[in-house]
Parts: C-alpha cells; sequence; structure tokens
C-alpha cells in the first residue's frame, strides 16, 4: 500500500479512463486527489459530476489499485493509526476523558441542550488547534462550519489572548462558513477535500450538524429522506478526516422522549445515522453556576467517564479547586 503522503503527490490524470475532460468535471465536484476518489462510493461520483455509472465505477476501482486501498495487513492499519495526533482541549480534564485530547481520523460528537458549553468548547478548540505541537496543537488552521449563528469572533479572541496566541492572527487562521440550509451545508462539506489541503486545516467543526436537517424535513414521511442525507453527510466527513488525518468535530441537539419515566429523559437527535458514525460521543449536561459535566457514552476504547468543566472569560477551563 502507498502512504497517504505519496497518494497526495499523484495527478488524477494518472488513472486510466480519465481525460482532461473527466477530470474537469471531478475538480469542479471537489474531487482533486486520487484517494478522495478512491473512497468515494460510484453513485456520488456520478450524482456530483454527471459521468456515467460506468465510467465512475472504473474509475473507482482503478484509484483503489492505484493506491493498493482494497487490502492492507492489520500492522499496516496500526501504522496508520500511530499518526493520528491529539488536539489539546485547553482543560486536563476533557483531556483525560478523551485519552489526550480530540483526535484526528475520527469524528467526535457533542451533544447537549443550549447552554451546556457545545459551542464554546469547538470555539476553544479552533483557537488550540493553531498552538505548536509541543503544547497540545497541530501548528495549523481550523474551519468553523455554523448552521445557527453561534460563532463569537470577539469569543475567540478573547480566547487566543489567554491561550497566549496573537488574537488577530488566530482569527485569521480560521475559516468560517456560515451554513444557511440543509443542502448549503452539504456543498460547503463537498468542498472541503480542496480546501482543507491548501489551507492545512487540520480541525472541522460543524456547529450544529443537524439543525438544518431537522427544520426542512418535517414528519415521518420525510424521515428516511433526512436519514439518508444525513448518512451521506457524516460519511464525507468521516472520509475527511481519515483521509487528511483531521480532526472533525460535531455538535448535536437534544430531543425529549417522552416514553422515559426513568434516568435522563433528553436523548441526542439523529438516531442510530449519527450514533454509528461518530467516532467519540459526549453528552454535555448543566451543573451548578457555570461548572459543566461531560459524560463519554460511546468510544470504540475508552472507558464511560465524566469529567468536571467550566466555562468562564477566558474559555473552557479546570475547575477551579
Amino acid at each position: 500500500m502507498k502512504d497517504s503522503d505519496e497518494a497526495w503527490t499523484l495527478s488524477i490524470e494518472d488513472l486510466n479512463g480519465v481525460g482532461s475532460a473527466t477530470a474537469e468535471k471531478l475538480r469542479a465536484a471537489g474531487f482533486w486527489t486520487v484517494e478522495s476518489i478512491a473512497v468515494t462510493p460510484a453513485r456520488e461520483l456520478v450524482e456530483l459530476t454527471g459521468i456515467g455509472h460506468q465510467t465512475a465505477s472504473k474509475i473507482g476501482e482503478t484509484a483503489r489499485a492505484f493506491l493498493g486501498a482494497d487490502f492492507s495487513t492489520a500492522a499496516e492499519l496500526l501504522k496508520k493509526k500511530s499518526a493520528l495526533k491529539k488536539i489539546t482541549s485547553g482543560t486536563e480534564s476533557l483531556n483525560t476523558l478523551l485519552g489526550g485530547g480530540f483526535e484526528t481520523q475520527a469524528i467526535t460528537e457533542l451533544i447537549g441542550e443550549f447552554g451546556t458549553g457545545k459551542s464554546q468548547i469547538c470555539m476553544k478548540l479552533s483557537t488550540m488547534v493553531q498552538l505548536p505541537v509541543e503544547k497540545g496543537g497541530l501548528a495549523s488552521k481550523a474551519l468553523f462550519i455554523d448552521t445557527e449563528g453561534t460563532f463569537s469572533p470577539n469569543r475567540c479572541h478573547q480566547i487566543a489572548q489567554h491561550a497566549g496566541l496573537d488574537p488577530n492572527q488566530a482569527l485569521e487562521n480560521i475559516l468560517y462558513a456560515r451554513a444557511y440550509n440543509s443542502d448549503h451545508q452539504i456543498l460547503i462539506v463537498d468542498q472541503l477535500y480542496k480546501i482543507c489541503p491548501e489551507e492545512n486545516v487540520k480541525l472541522v467543526i460543524l456547529d450544529s450538524l443537524i439543525s438544518h436537517f431537522r427544520g426542512e424535513y418535517i414528519g415521518r414521511e420525510n424521515l428516511s429522506e433526512r436519514q439518508q442525507k444525513l448518512n451521506s453527510h457524516l460519511h464525507k466527513l468521516l472520509r475527511l478526516a481519515e483521509i487528511q488525518n483531521l480532526a472533525v468535530v460535531v455538535t448535536n441537539q437534544c430531543q425529549a422522549n417522552p416514553q422515559a419515566f426513568f434516568g435522563n429523559p433528553d436523548r441526542p437527535t439523529g438516531g442510530h445515522v449519527v450514533a454509528h458514525a461518530a467516532t467519540h460521543r459526549l453528552f454535555l449536561r448543566k451543573s451548578q453556576g457555570n461548572t459543566r459535566i461531560a459524560r463519554l457514552i460511546d468510544s470504540p476504547y475508552l472507558p464511560e467517564v465524566e469529567a468536571v468543566f467550566q466555562i468562564d472569560e477566558h474559555g473552557v477551563l479546570d475547575v477551579h479547586k
């Protein structure tokens, strides 16, 4: 199998069957690398580029063969996973909860009702990722997709000052996109395969994941279509995280379960589609004053534990003893 760094040096014209016209269609649809083509279903290539299904299937097969992407050994997989990195949350409690921080090659989902600190964590991370590696960052940029108007540059300015960064430069290193509906949100994510490597983006934030989908697909008769689109959307984000070794953080809302007579009646929106796509899932809830509690409710290798943190003018911090 070729290394991922080598994959980025390949041109899509190197693939058999890809001439200048097909390459132009692929790039216009956001497919700038051989690897991005290799991990995309043929049906999606057809929908986004307008090329025939037979051509799309052939191009996808050729890309996977070119990269040796069909099979790998467990040792090769371990080597790939050893390349994942962690972004500090700025708090010891959350870092411990997540095994060192928010990891690349993964989707981390922040779940909670309003005011539990989801957007605050996202804005803190968009600053922390800019720190040098030795200080818990990735010396890179963040890209913030805002669906509810929750992003605050003034807040990021405060957080950057407290982190010891030049606040004006920190704001320059946060790319911002306002998504006005679900189709616009999907289109923005499609463009990330080109934007992220060009701009050295190692953190993609989507706040919130499901807001537009909930507002536009109302009623049980539209639930199936909503979940299909949401599933495709999430898997594009997961492929992006794995291909480019970056971290994806999404926020999710809660909905009440009227049949819950015991325990917490709130549950995450999005159902099994979101639950299966997210790598790590954190459920946030309010505590006393400005204190919040985060519980890791799902992870492939981390235990289900809780962490306590607080929110103040400096962002998300450990609770003062």
